[in-house]
């Protein structure tokens, strides 16, 4: 509970009314930059036999009642992707969405149960294409905000700069110390070694951590380091990491994955889809795997998704945190800020 007074009391909405208008231009400003891309907009439904198969997502669960009183279980997406990448099958070419998402146990000044998702993809073309949108949109955010020069946490981003783009393995050695390649190999990572030169760098390790859990807290350790001066782009993340991207051709042991940090603020999650179905099968299998091990449970995998992945074309798509892209181009603190109607402290 907080003692804090309600979003819908007068004085709380006149203080956040500016960033709730600043929200509107820079939604109509993104929607007309797409439309003269050429993409069309979508909506995807927000129930979905699965949520999503990420072993640290955690989802709203609900059950659908038939006329004869019969239920199934359902949920509220983490994500419109599954049903994005069913249109890419259906021969969508460019799609973009403004999505509800829904993700528990995530509260914070940059996570809410309910926000938006804006996602998009595009057929046929290389997921480098993603990054030069990113560049376009962080532009058309600012000169709709008004606000060229971001700031959060004290550190600063001209959104109108060119972004800086630099690879996982990079920046984990230039800002943690460590040299995260050498860790993985094409069989796999080794946890021992990942183990060894993160203690040698500094950063705590358990002793039940897994690679990933290692991987992840040195990733946290740098965030800071990334996004200053100009939007950072991380990319190449270790094909353990690799979620829903392809590998690349060029080094099996990293995909085609990147993330957009402004300000030391993630903001975007873009892949070089996979579309091999037996492979994306497995790492869902794994990915539910953990989240069994981690927390006792497991979502059901969309069958219907793994066998659209057979009709689906080459394609990249990227998420990128709507409220958050506010959040910054508006100097606002914290995301209820920039949510209309923001789901209150305890559901009460």
């Amino acid at each position: 509970m907080t003692n804090a007074s309600p979003w819908w009391m007068p004085h709380v909405h006149a203080d956040r009314r500016p960033f709730l208008l600043a929200r509107n231009r820079i939604k109509a400003a993104l929607r007309a930059w797409f439309e003269g891309q050429g993409f069309t907009e979508i909506d995807a439904a927000c129930l979905q036999v699965s949520p999503g198969n990420e072993a640290h997502l955690h989802a709203f669960e609900t059950r659908l009642m038939d006329t004869d009183g019969a239920s199934s279980r359902l949920y509220l997406h983490t994500s419109p992707e599954f049903a994005c990448k069913k249109l890419l099958a259906a021969g969508e070419q460019k799609i973009v969405a403004f999505a509800p998402v829904f993700r528990n146990r995530e509260r914070g000044a940059l996570h809410h149960p309910e926000f938006t998702m804006l996602e998009w993809y595009r057929a046929g073309e290389p997921y480098e294409r993603l990054m030069a949108d990113c560049e376009a949109i962080l532009k058309v955010a600012a000169e709709a905000a008004g606000r060229h020069v971001w700031s959060w946490n004290a550190i600063n981003t001209d959104a109108t700069r060119a972004p800086e783009r630099i690879s996982v393995a990079q920046a984990v050695e230039t800002h943690a110390g460590v040299r995260l390649l050498e860790t993985i190999d094409g069989a796999g990572v080794d946890r021992e070694k990942l183990a060894r030169a993160a203690l040698a760098a500094g950063h705590r390790v358990a002793g039940d951590d897994t690679w990933s859990d290692i991987f992840s807290r040195v990733m946290t350790s740098i965030e800071s380091k990334l996004g200053r001066g100009a939007a950072t782009v991380l990319d190449e993340y270790p094909s353990a990491e690799a979620a829903l991207a392809r590998r690349c051709a060029h080094d099996l042991r990293v995909a085609e994955r990147f993330e957009l940090y402004a300000c030391g603020m993630e903001l975007a999650n873009g892949f070089g889809e996979l579309t091999d179905a037996k492979e994306q099968s497995a790492r869902f299998e794994a990915e539910m795997a953990e989240k069994q091990r981690v927390y006792g449970e497991r979502y059901p995998i969309d069958e219907d998704f793994l066998a659209a992945l057979a009709h689906m074309p080459p394609a990249s798509g990227i998420a990128l945190g709507f409220d958050r892209l506010v959040m910054l181009a508006t100097g606002a603190q914290r995301i209820e800020q920039v949510l209309w109607t923001p789901v209150a402290e305890g559901g009460m």
